[in-house]
Order: structure tokens, then sequence, then C-alpha cells
């Protein structure tokens, strides 16, 4: 079953929620603001994508830019665990929507990428 992490005010995430109806994937909605993903999952979404856990925070969302990015201008570094603990406190930094089927992942960003990992 293919699980999309979904925000109904998000253009890209309901582009994607569109794709999966259409095409007949089975799927399960998740509303991220209402279930947010835990560190167990997010970890494991960033080895998936293989990826370093600042490249899926939206780093031009003002929130980012009103509490963090002054830290990370004057030179401060963050852990892996760290930008991890921020992702869980502030959900809204993730990038989304999320799409999972099995071991395979992608931040429908375009809605197009959703293409890559289902049949």
């Amino acid at each position: 079953m293919i699980v999309i992490y979904h925000n109904p005010e998000s253009k890209n995430s309901n582009n994607c929620l569109e794709i999966l109806e259409t095409s007949k994937n089975n799927h399960a909605i998740i509303k991220y603001k209402d279930k947010p993903l835990d560190a167990k999952k997010l970890k494991k979404i960033i080895k998936v994508l293989k990826v370093s856990p600042i490249e899926i925070i939206r780093t031009n969302d003002s929130l980012w830019i009103e509490k963090f990015k002054h830290l990370i201008d004057s030179g401060m570094e963050f852990s892996e665990e760290e930008f991890i603990q921020i992702m869980i406190k502030y959900p809204e930094l993730i990038e989304r929507p999320i799409i999972i089927n099995g071991d395979k992942v992608v931040i429908g960003k375009p809605a197009r990428k959703i293409f890559d990992i289902i049949s």
C-alpha cells in the first residue's frame, strides 16, 4: 500500500493525491499535521532518499528563516539528530508531500515524481 503524508492546503500534495486516485493504486492518506512523523520514520525516509536531514527541510519557509537561518549563517552546525528533532517539533518545515511505496520514497515536488515509485 502506498502512503502519502498529505497537506490538503498544498497544491503539490493535492496533485499527488489526484495521481494516486486516478492510478487506482491502494493508498492511505495521512494528514501530516494531524499525525506527524516520528524520529524513527523520519530517519527511515532520510535513509531511503539517501539525503541528509537538511535536504528535506523547507529552508525557504518563514518559520525556518525566523528561528534557524541566523544560527546557520553565524556558523552554528546542527547534528543529524538535531535536524530531526527540529522537524519533529516543527513538522511544517518538512518538505512534502512524502509518498512511500514499500521501500521506495519520494517527495512529490513536482507531483510527477510520484511516477518514480508507482507502477
